[in-house]
């Protein structure tokens, strides 16, 4: 299918563009969300008599995103969440966590700008993508940790952080051991990336 673009999108083409995509990307992602329309022949007479206008909001979308994106870009979030002795967390970091993370912090983003394909599903400190316009992407990180304390620790190390108390007998053979605390390598690497399905010819 052949779709004209209202705006860039990433790996397909600048706005304007007349593209071939899947008949499926077009419906489910690219025209509902108005990112394109179907390259009729009305449908381009219609785009080039709007080509102005749409540019000229297009770069105002992107003055905003740009002006929130520098204060945005960099910041670091902690998550507390309980995870097993191992450090795999009951349950798993998504975007909707990331938002409220940032929305608990004074900035507001979206869900779908959060570029995370599959939840997080272990303690550490993560760089993840969010793209405030199709021109502008930042990075923020998240520190996902037990506590507070641990939080500390893992910003510090940028591994995962776990403190643990182990029974050792003492000299007279009786007593609990002291706390444990150490620095582990994370398992669970960068969060992958999303990005929409590539279109294909």
């Amino acid at each position: 299918m052949q779709v004209v673009l209202l705006e860039r999108v990433e790996k397909l083409g600048q706005i304007g563009d007349v593209v071939e995509v899947k008949p499926g990307f077009a419906r489910n992602f690219l025209l509902p969300q108005n990112k394109a329309l179907r390259a009729t022949k009305d449908n381009i007479a219609y785009f080039e008599s709007q080509k102005e206008v749409l540019m000229a909001a297009n770069n105002e979308r992107k003055a905003e995103a740009e002006t929130a994106g520098k204060k945005l870009d960099g910041q670091k979030f902690v998550l507390l969440r309980q995870s097993s002795e191992t450090g795999v967390l009951f349950g798993s970091v998504n975007a909707r966590d990331v938002v409220e993370a940032a929305a608990e912090n004074g900035f507001t983003i979206t869900r779908a700008a959060v570029r995370l394909d599959q939840g997080i599903k272990n303690l550490g400190v993560f760089d993840i993508d969010v793209s405030l316009h199709p021109e502008v992407k930042v990075k923020v990180t998240v520190n996902i940790a037990r506590s507070k304390e641990d939080a500390v620790e893992q910003f510090k190390t940028g591994k995962m952080f776990l403190r643990q108390t182990h029974d050792e007998p003492s000299s007279r053979g009786r007593g609990r051991g002291k706390p444990a605390a150490e620095a582990v390598e994370q398992t669970d690497d960068q969060p992958q990336v999303e990005f929409p399905e590539e279109a294909s010819a």
